[in-house]
């Protein structure tokens, strides 16, 4: 967390948290710190991370400082909304609430093509995704590996377009944490 807190400025468990715990978790509450795993069902994880730099510290100032109450109330019930339909096994649920209100539409303008890369990538079956991070890794979630496959091949292709070097990957959600071996 104190990386974290170098790269960005916030002391926050976001990234650490799963990269231990494995999986899906929530960060309840920082101090004390109240980190919560989450049942999934199989999720395959498709990434596009294109090389072009985005700093962490310069994703974050360009944030809104007030949010309206609107977007917050739509905001809240999509988190609930992707908690609870990791917990039931609802892949349309998690479909419906992978919809990121405040954060997306202000950061989604430091990533080329970011507009193209979700709807095309949900055209070719994913549930949807987001920015990973402040960027500019672009995510998208799938309910197999095959139509994971298909996302990555969309991806590829938006960024071969317009000539941007990339990286992909294609995995599993993996439900274990760092391990010793």
């Amino acid at each position: 967390m104190v990386g974290e807190q170098v790269a960005s400025g916030a002391k926050h468990a976001d990234n650490v948290a799963p990269a231990i715990f494995g999986g899906f978790t929530l960060v309840r509450e920082q101090s004390p710190l109240d980190i919560i795993g989450l049942d999934f069902p199989t999720l395959f994880v498709t990434v596009v991370h294109p090389q072009i730099e985005v700093k962490t510290s310069d994703a974050r100032e360009i944030l809104k400082k007030q949010v309206l109450l609107k977007d917050a109330i739509r905001q809240w019930g999509n988190v609930a909304g992707l908690v609870a339909g990791l917990l039931k096994n609802d892949y349309a649920l998690i479909s419906r609430s992978l919809e990121d209100r405040i954060i997306e539409p202000i950061r989604s303008i430091l990533i080329p093509r970011f507009d193209s890369l979700k709807s095309e990538s949900k055209a070719a079956g994913a549930l949807g995704g987001g920015i990973s991070g402040s960027g500019p890794s672009v995510f998208m979630l799938s309910e197999t590996e095959q139509i994971a496959r298909k996302v990555e091949n969309v991806m590829r292709q938006i960024y071969e377009n317009i000539g941007i070097n990339f990286d992909t990957y294609v995995t599993k959600i993996n439900p274990q944490g760092v391990v010793i071996i």
